[in-house]
């Protein structure tokens, strides 16, 4: 028997009662088509009406108007009629006429980004039609020049490009206002909005050219086709590649009967939540506007109302509004309209208790007479999400499975930094729009240099972008701001690993660093003054905002509970320090799967033995440099054991190339010079003799153990001793000493020898032993293509998949922000690659690697620990990979344990 959905049509109608798509065809029908479907379906009084599917939004994309209006004109009238058969009026009809809404709705919420179209279906003939209809005039021309304005900028392209641009039907009303010196639109006259309408119709003939269009089904097409267009308008592009929503999905768009909410004071307009959506406390609430339409209330221009008693009470003690005042002005729909109250208080249990979610919903007021014109999950606050899955899990209406499924991963980020106060932010003055890097919120004074981060109490580190050398400077520093760089440039990468918001690649800011300034559209700002950055959305802001701490709920570490009882893979961490590696542990992680030797040299009192070491002219030079580092590399490693007691921690060998460690300013140079007792041309000539043309694929990694052997000695050493110093002490330590960037099984052999002959010879002095691995970095593509003889040696492997993804598609990750932000916007790329895992190159080789070495060494424990670690596609594929473990930055640890708990939920 033959399916709803096993029939594939343009055209979906609904209404009274019945409809042909359901909730379960958002792909096709859009959630707002589904959901109206639905609610159809369940009896709920939804205007008729029908949905064009995103499928054909595609097809217009692909052929263009003229083909796709062709292949859809006979469906669509046939719809219009089924819609006047259900409403009792007639698209067009001069004495009962039927009105539409023309609305976008894609798969998935994209609030504000598309277009809509109210009241369609009025000219000169029909507004007397409809006002003779209704007995209300007033009415019927405010329901005409909301159209010829809503129209003039949907259609016809009068909407304002820029804030700078006037918006010629906003003129034409504020001067009428001021004539008439009234405030509100609900003041205007009925002789005042005829006048508008012609106005209004004689600015769209100045602007376009053209007269208004008068036939209905023109306007029907051209609203039509406006929302397809939508689909790639700057707006919605821009939150499509926020979410990382394909562009290939397209919108629906949704017919509908219009209801009208601006009929007088029995009718009204609103938006309400059946729980709230900032906390996640089960109480509905809501706003509405009587004497109005739909986007009066989400718009601004009027000031709503509560729907329920209590919300009005608990605003008007927000606005010290004394309760008789509240009373007489500011009723709630509870208050003035209990009959209309209880019959939405009806739906709103019901659309919950069906959908099994908390729902945002529309509605109106027509005479009297309540309509609902939407549904959907509402959008809510990382903290709202976990407690409705747990408030829902205990109320036995989904079950733990689907609990965890419920909760977006990346949106736990907002319980784990501290956020800017909503109340600050209405007030706030973004100056400049960067990328989200690393989230939190941070206020401080800027400062120009990392080495003048203390400079302040509270800094905020601004740079065209960042080093190795300026670590300590981050790590002082409330935020980082950087003109530079992708979310995996340096500074991204560190501010994660370091829980530190950080706004990167911000284009539009010039940093002068000999005046000490920060330009942004001619606006200078200097060292001292105060900015701030939400790292959550990128905005960089002018002078202080408060912030708040959020707090890890109980309905937290519930649902983290639960991950943990439904995932096999484990998590892990990249930490460089006891206290990165306490934070994540405090998150659950499962061990640590990257630190970063270098980071530790860079402390003020180690960097000068570092340089020393890289200065040496022999062995025995360096070997005495190294001498120096080696009980502060041990002592470093001793606090990460001790915090990961238990637990495995891998230790990456050095890694980056010699030059990123020696001084680069004169200043420094001259101090350096001074401090070896050697010449300025001497350090000169060696930071020269360093310098390569592409030193990511230079001197570094394994190569600098192959020609410096006694830098992997000394390292070797201090993990060995380490680990000797916490067994004395009654502690365990698990270290695996991983390898960097070999691509060929010499490259590992040569440095596992002396990693194992350093060990033993610890053992020997010490009369103790200790159990640990040697395994590599696998970020190489040869290493992946070679993993089966590289597995001969290595007991583990781990893909450092920033690196593997920058070799296997040739780009920089430090240049990329050049060209990547084109590539997406043009569709060459769906996603920066550094950002999620590339799948059909980058994982492919991830794939081909764990089969190669695991075919030599069938328990080989495998994991990842580049960026992707933490990204929630990222650690599914790593999952169906069948990887050990994915490992990430302290503050990505509980999000990558519940991609890791969704991942096994899908595939199972």
């Amino acid at each position: 028997m033959e399916t709803i959905q096993d029939v594939k049509m343009n055209v979906y109608k609904f209404g009274n009662k019945t409809a042909d798509g359901n909730t379960s065809m958002k792909n096709l029908l859009g959630g707002k088509g589904a959901n109206l479907a639905e609610m159809s379906l369940l009896g709920i009084p939804v205007p008729a009406g029908f949905t064009i599917t995103t499928e054909v939004c595609t097809k217009y994309n692909e052929v263009g108007q003229d083909a796709t209006v062709a292949m859809i004109k006979e469906d669509v009238e046939a719809a219009i009629k089924n819609v006047e058969f259900i409403m009792g009026s007639t698209f067009g009809d001069k004495e009962n006429p039927l009105l539409i809404s023309v609305r976008s709705g894609a798969r998935v919420s994209m609030p504000g980004m598309m277009d809509t179209v109210l009241n369609l279906g009025l000219n000169d003939e029909v507004v007397m039609g409809l006002a003779s209809r209704t007995g209300n005039e007033r009415f019927a021309w405010d329901s005409y020049r909301r159209f010829i304005q809503m129209y003039g900028d949907v259609v016809l392209g009068m909407k304002p490009e820029s804030k700078d641009d006037i918006d010629p039907f906003e003129e034409i009303m504020e001067a009428l206002k001021h004539k008439r010196d009234i405030e509100l639109d609900t003041e205007f006259t009925i002789q005042d909005l005829k006048d508008l309408v012609y106005d209004f119709k004689e600015a769209v003939k100045k602007r376009t050219g053209h007269d208004f269009p008068t036939n209905p089904w023109d306007q029907l097409w051209g609203a039509v086709v406006a929302v397809f267009d939508s689909w790639n308008g700057d707006r919605a592009v821009y939150y499509r590649n926020m979410h990382g929503y394909p562009a290939d999905w397209g919108t629906a768009v949704n017919v509908q009967a219009m209801v009208y909410g601006n009929m007088g004071d029995n009718s009204g307009t609103g938006v309400c939540f059946t729980r709230d959506a900032g906390t996640g406390e089960d109480v509905f609430n809501g706003e509405y506007l009587i004497n109005a339409q739909g986007e009066d209330v989400v718009a601004g221009t009027r000031t709503p109302q509560q729907i329920t008693k209590l919300g009005s009470i608990r605003w008007a003690e927000l606005a010290k509004v004394e309760e008789e005042d509240r009373v007489k002005n500011y009723p709630s729909l509870e208050e003035l309209m209990p009959a209309i109250y209880h019959e939405l208080n009806g739906y709103q249990q019901k659309l919950e208790d069906h959908y099994k979610d908390m729902q945002d919903m529309e509605f109106t007021m027509q005479d009297g007479k309540l309509w609902i014109l939407q549904t959907r999950n509402g959008k809510r606050t990382g903290a709202a999400m976990v407690k409705i899955a747990i408030d829902k899990l205990k109320e036995g209406s989904i079950d733990e499975k689907e609990a965890i499924l419920r909760v977006e991963p990346n949106k736990l980020d907002e319980l784990l930094h501290p956020v800017f106060d909503p109340k600050a932010l209405k007030k706030a003055n973004v100056i400049a729009q960067g990328l989200p890097a690393s989230p939190g919120a941070a206020t401080g004074q800027i400062v120009f240099f990392a080495d003048e981060a203390n400079k302040y109490k509270n800094t905020i580190l601004t740079r065209i972008e960042t080093s190795p050398e300026d670590l300590e400077g981050m790590n002082i520093a409330k935020g980082i701001l950087t003109a530079r760089g992708g979310m995996t440039s340096h500074a991204a990468v560190v501010a994660r690993g370091m829980g530190k918001c950080c706004v990167s690649g911000a284009g539009a800011l010039k940093i002068n660093y000999k005046n000490r300034t920060l330009t942004v559209d001619g606006h200078e700002y200097h060292e001292g003054d105060w900015i701030s950055l939400n790292g959550s959305t990128g905005n960089i802001i002018e002078g202080k905002v408060a912030t708040i701490e959020p707090e890890l709920s109980g309905e937290f570490a519930e649902i983290m509970e639960l991950a943990d009882k439904y995932s096999k893979m484990k998590v892990r961490t990249n930490a460089d320090t006891p206290k990165d590696a306490r934070v994540a542990r405090g998150f659950g992680a499962q061990g640590i799967g990257l630190t970063r030797t270098e980071h530790m040299f860079f402390e003020v009192d180690r960097i000068k033995a570092m340089r020393e070491m890289i200065l040496a002219e022999t062995v025995k030079g360096r070997k005495q440099a190294l001498e120096q580092l080696l009980p502060m590399q041990r002592e470093d490693f001793e606090g990460i054991f001790e915090a990961m007691a238990g637990l495995p921690v891998t230790v990456r060998l050095l890694d980056p190339p010699l030059h990123e460690f020696v001084p680069h300013q004169l200043a420094h140079q001259k101090e350096l010079a001074e401090d070896m007792h050697i010449s300025l041309d001497a350090v000169k000539a060696k930071i020269v003799e360093l310098e390569e043309f592409n030193p990511m694929l230079g001197h570094r990694g394994c190569r600098l153990g192959i020609t410096y052997p006694e830098i992997t000695e000394m390292q070797t050493r201090a993990i060995i001793e380490a680990a000797l110093n916490l067994k004395e002490r009654g502690i365990e330590a698990k270290p695996e000493i991983m390898v960097p960037l070999i691509g060929t099984l010499a490259e590992f052999v040569s440095q596992e020898e002396i990693i194992r002959a350093t060990a033993q010879k610890v053992f020997e002095e010490r009369n103790d032993t200790i159990e640990f691995l040697v395994g590599t970095m696998i970020e190489i593509p040869r290493a992946a293509l070679t993993a089966n003889l590289i597995a001969q040696r290595a007991e583990f492997f781990s893909f450092g998949t920033n690196d593997l993804t920058q070799m296997a598609f040739g780009y920089s990750r430090d240049d990329a922000g050049k060209f990547l932000p084109i590539y997406i916007e043009k569709g060459i790329l769906k996603v920066d690659p550094f950002e999620v895992l590339d799948q059909e190159g980058v994982g492919q080789l991830v794939q081909l690697g764990t089969e190669r070495g695991r075919s030599t060494k069938p328990d080989l424990k495998v994991g990842i620990c580049g960026e992707h670690g933490g990204e929630p596609n990222s650690v599914e594929f790593c999952y169906n990979t069948n990887l050990n473990y994915v490992s990430c930055s302290p503050f990505r640890v509980p999000i990558a344990r519940l991609s890791a708990a969704q991942a096994q939920i899908k595939a199972s």
